[in-house]
């Protein structure tokens, strides 16, 4: 069987949908100069079946499907399914049915290893070749794959062990729930940006390691969580949290518990969940490990990875403690997440809704408060302690971060009253009068080119003022904010080509009294929320980008009803002589009728085809003109 051609002839006749699912699946990692060199569908078809693309497919298939290509890969005739069967039962262990070898050889053709041709199927060469030669490097043979028993048997769990089990597992899912909330709370007033080499910069790691109560190793599997959640994403090289993680952030932590494990069940491959789902009441550890060895015998590294990424998150989520699956795990892996959540919630720290705020400015939560609470207790105060009891601490810079945000002495006194199971401390009281009297002794603006035209000269994009130049003479030499460039224009200003939002912050963050203000000299709350849009418009996917420049150079070869065209022809036939393929040519002779020949062909130039008729064995000159369609030969 011709490789390149036939695989190419295929691919050129599958749907753009189709061909977009069949490379995803294959997964070949292309470098953008590796796609850029695939200019047509011959070019991709020899990317398909290159050895190492082949070996690669083949290792991320289970045992049953390897043993039914196996088969069709051992005398590489075409079979149906029935017949593979057939074949297959003398020698395996657990016999497929007809129906299950259809199934497994359906899914490798739609990878594009085997060739469909009505009822049968058939391996492309490469990968009867690939097949052949594993047991030489150590590989499965036809009858390892076939005979050998699965391994792997696993240990029950008993109702006592269940009971301790979601226990711990509750612990888990609650630290999981509290460190990713503090993941994106962190990451919505400050970004964290990406290395090119990969991973989040260090100083964003300790940052995060830090306001999450975990170490710099777990932040990267907590932002996995997040990310598959779409709770955060990467804006160009900098992760930021989504308008979807906002709106998590607003729930309850038995729903926020829910959301990370449906999005960790949601991306589980299906073999991965049926493996796990039909062990969901046994201990998973070494049996499992054997088990997925046996299913998977070329799996290798990537096989190992895969299963010890979903294994350690769904620890971490407490959807499996010490590798057992947890109630509400049990519930998770049969589909069922309402039931799942439901399970969890006794389990969970009961939310409260009131908390002591104590003589020194410091705020104690008995227990974690409830969302709206929480959010806005975070704007009021600064988190202090982490935890089952949360505590928080006021002090003048967050006092002045809330008034930025549009809060009010009044609405602070009525809101802190409110929550306060010991009322409100005069200490307290009076720093919130202190605050709101001193807030907006300095103000921060954007300058405007048509008002301001000598701050524009000096290069300006933002300014502050006020009316205490002491105020300001110490702000123009405060060292921590010598980076913002700001130079005096008058007695009562001073300017710096940042932007507002940067010099603003600054400022709030050393504790200056700054408010920020419009043209019109009205203070305007502001809010340190930055949140990445869902959409992605404008984002190309190179696989996308690949596909669709290879239908436009298709569409640029006119083919006829037949699928011809000259320059198709030419290709197929320039591939047929490199690979010595023998081909059926039909060509259409004067008259109008159309003889078949079954030809070798040698060469192609000047609009001519030379080849050696296998049949006559003769030599013979066709015009391309008069090729009206080729086919593999016998």
């Amino acid at each position: 069987m011709g490789n390149t051609l036939t695989l190419a002839t295929r691919l050129r006749g599958t749907s753009r949908d189709d061909l977009l699912s069949a490379l995803a699946n294959r997964d070949l990692g292309l470098s953008p100069a590796a796609s850029a060199g695939i200019r047509d569908y011959f070019d991709l078809a020899d990317a398909l079946l290159d050895h190492g693309a082949i070996q690669q497919a083949l290792s991320r298939l289970d045992r049953s499907s390897l043993t039914c290509i196996a088969m069709l890969a051992r005398d590489g005739k075409p079979l149906t399914a029935a017949e593979v069967a057939a074949q297959l039962a003398p020698i395996s262990a657990h016999p497929l049915s007809v129906e299950q070898v259809h199934d497994h050889l359906t899914a490798a053709a739609e990878l594009l290893l085997v060739h469909p041709v009505g009822d049968t199927f058939r391996c492309y060469d490469g990968v009867c070749d690939q097949l052949r030669s594993w047991p030489v490097f150590g590989l499965p043979s036809l009858d390892d794959l076939a005979g050998i028993e699965a391994g792997g048997a696993l240990e029950p769990v008993t109702d006592v062990d269940q009971r301790f089990i979601d226990r711990l597992a509750a612990e888990r899912a609650f630290a999981a729930t509290g460190a990713v909330t503090e993941l994106l709370i962190e990451l919505e007033r400050q970004p964290a940006r990406e290395l090119s080499k990969g991973g989040i910069a260090l100083p964003d790691s300790k940052r995060l390691a830090s306001a999450m109560l975990v170490d710099l190793e777990t932040v990267a599997a907590y932002l996995s969580l997040a990310e598959r959640g779409n709770l955060v994403c990467r804006e160009s090289s900098t992760w930021m949290t989504t308008e979807e993680g906002s709106a998590w952030l607003a729930r309850a932590t038995s729903a926020r518990w829910r959301g990370l494990s449906d999005a960790w069940f949601a991306r589980l491959p299906l073999d991965i969940r049926r493996l796990l789902g039909e062990r969901s009441h046994s201990v998973w550890g070494e049996g499992l490990r054997s088990y997925i060895d046996w299913l998977y015998p070329v799996g290798g590294e990537w096989m190992d990875e895969r299963v010890t990424t979903y294994t350690r998150d769904a620890e971490l989520l407490g959807i499996t403690a010490g590798q057992v699956p947890s109630s509400p795990g049990t519930l998770l892996l049969a589909g069922r997440s309402d039931a799942a959540e439901q399970a969890l919630q006794p389990l969970l720290p009961t939310e409260v809704e009131h908390v002591y705020l104590q003589h020194d400015l410091s705020v104690v939560a008995p227990g974690p408060l409830v969302p709206h609470i929480d959010e806005r207790m975070r704007l009021v105060a600064d988190v202090e302690n982490r935890g089952l009891a949360m505590t928080y601490r006021i002090s003048a810079a967050s006092l002045n971060r809330a008034l930025t945000a549009g809060e009010t002495a009044d609405s602070l006194r009525e809101f802190l009253a409110a929550v306060s199971s010991t009322g409100l401390p005069q200490p307290l009281d009076y720093l919130i009068s202190e605050g709101s009297t001193r807030y907006g002794l300095i103000r921060a603006g954007a300058v405007d080119g048509g008002s301001d035209p000598d701050m524009v000269d000096h290069g300006a994009r933002s300014y502050l003022r006020s009316d205490d130049p002491n105020l300001l003479r110490t702000i123009a030499v405060d060292q921590t904010l010598s980076s913002l460039g700001l130079r005096r224009a008058g007695e009562h200003r001073l300017v710096s080509r940042f932007d507002l939002d940067v010099v603003f912050w600054s400022l709030s963050d050393a504790r200056y009294p700054v408010a920020a203000e419009d043209g019109n000299g009205t203070i305007i709350p502001l809010r340190r929320h930055r949140v990445a849009r869902a959409s992605r418009a404008g984002i190309v996917d190179p696989l996308v980008e690949l596909v669709e420049r290879l239908i436009e150079a298709a569409d640029d070869q006119p083919a006829d009803e037949e699928g011809g065209g000259q320059a198709w022809i030419a290709r197929q036939l320039e591939t047929a002589i490199r690979a010595k393929t023998p081909l059926t040519v039909s060509v259409t002779v004067p008259g109008g009728a159309i003889v078949e020949f079954d030809l070798m062909p040698t060469s192609v130039a000047g609009g001519r085809l030379r080849a050696r008729d296998r049949r006559s064995d003769i030599e013979r000159t066709l015009p391309l003109s008069s090729i009206d369609s080729i086919a593999p030969g016998s």
